[in-house]
């Protein structure tokens, strides 16, 4: 191509860029008048003032137009009336029987599972010479005794003197405690049982060499059960003696059992922030064990708080906040978080059951704009048709 064609055609394709920069540029008339160019503004004034006049009556109608939202009414919750919590249970009393004194294990007289009563003989050691030591402050004591009825017999006919019976009283009285000590040695071969309940597995048999450190027996009073939970810190001013609980063996769900708070500690664990809470429950059946899990439940008055959908809550630099719908208008109102459901987040509000909240086209929203809740129009026409 001749270097003239190529000049032409170059030109051509500039006018064409610079036409198509002053018709679609939207500062290309600015930018031409600081250049001391006008004529772009004189070829395009209609076009400015057409385009301003759509802008200022698309703001008009945005402005008076209600934004579309979508809204759920507030209901009310309740929160910290119910408390689940793990426990494991224990006998109400339990005793590890030991001997008094050391020696060897003669005899049992209990087996595994049986039922003692207060005072019965659980185990014998060898008692043969506390047995024989008793027998001698038994004599001494029957001589002690005959001298001071023949001193007495004396003394009536002034044949021995006041002191000499004083004397023999006195002696007499310490031979009968010397026989009370030989008699509390002797019954203390005896192992009995301190307590009424069951023994369990015996972990001594007889024949073997026992000191006061060796427990015979252990025996459990299981007439009634006594169940050790925490519960959580916010639970600690609720919690009271002799409120009413629920037990439900973890082993065996179907099996539910009731009783009373019997003790609660005095203070909080600073580590698990938890308190420790006893409760008691009847076990007339016999078929509750020290040791077994159980689920324990117990019901408090609760608080009530304002419920709103999840969607509702929205987050700003001052926290979080719904938009409530007022009169048909959108009212920002600042909220806490109290605590978040599957299904609800319950929040500290000036909020009634009832008031409806923006869940969907919250974007849209001013605080003081006008709403308009999707469906509400439809089913007023429905009401005005069927009407």
């Amino acid at each position: 191509m001749a270097a003239w064609k190529q000049i032409v055609f170059s030109l051509v394709i500039l006018a064409g860029a610079a036409a198509a920069w002053v018709l679609f540029f939207p500062g290309a008339p600015d930018i031409l008048g600081r250049w001391g160019i006008e004529w772009a503004h004189a070829s395009t004034p209609k076009a400015d003032e057409s385009a301003a006049g759509r802008a200022t009556a698309n703001r008009g109608n945005a402005a008076a137009a209600p934004a579309t939202v979508v809204a759920a009414p507030v209901t009310n919750e309740t929160i910290n009336d119910r408390l689940q919590a793990i426990g494991t249970g224990r006998a109400n009393a339990t005793v590890a029987v030991n001997p008094y004194s050391s020696g060897r294990l003669t005899e049992i007289l209990v087996r595994a599972g049986a039922h003692v009563e207060v005072g019965q003989v659980i185990a014998r050691l060898d008692s043969e010479v506390e047995q024989i030591a008793l027998d001698k402050a038994v004599a001494t004591r029957d001589d002690a005794k005959a001298k001071v009825e023949r001193l007495r017999a004396l003394r009536a006919s002034n044949a021995a003197t006041a002191v000499q019976l004083s004397d023999a009283e006195l002696e007499l009285r310490n031979d009968e405690l010397s026989v009370h000590d030989a008699q509390v040695t002797l019954d203390r071969r005896s192992v009995v049982s301190p307590i009424a309940g069951t023994v369990g597995i015996l972990p001594i048999a007889a024949g073997n060499y026992v000191t006061s450190a060796s427990a015979i027996a252990t025996v459990d009073d299981r007439s009634s059960i006594l169940v050790d939970f925490w519960v959580p810190e916010r639970f600690a001013a609720a919690v009271k003696v002799d409120a009413p609980v629920t037990a439900t063996l973890l082993a065996s769900p179907k099996d539910v059992f009731t009783g009373t708070v019997t003790a609660i500690d005095n203070r909080v664990d600073e580590k698990s922030r938890t308190l420790w809470v006893q409760a008691t429950i009847a076990n007339p059946a016999d078929s509750l064990r020290a040791g077994m899990s159980f689920q324990i439940g117990m019901h408090f008055p609760g608080e009530t708080y304002p419920a709103v959908s999840p969607l509702a809550v929205q987050w700003g630099t001052d926290g979080a906040f719904i938009w409530a719908v007022k009169d048909g208008k959108a009212l920002r109102v600042p909220v806490r978080v109290v605590q978040r459901n599957t299904e609800a987040v319950l929040v500290d509000a000036p909020l009634a059951s009832g008031d409806m909240v923006v869940t969907e086209g919250v974007q849209s929203v001013r605080d003081g704009g006008a709403l308009r809740i999707a469906g509400e129009g439809g089913q007023e026409q429905a009401a005005a048709a069927g009407s």
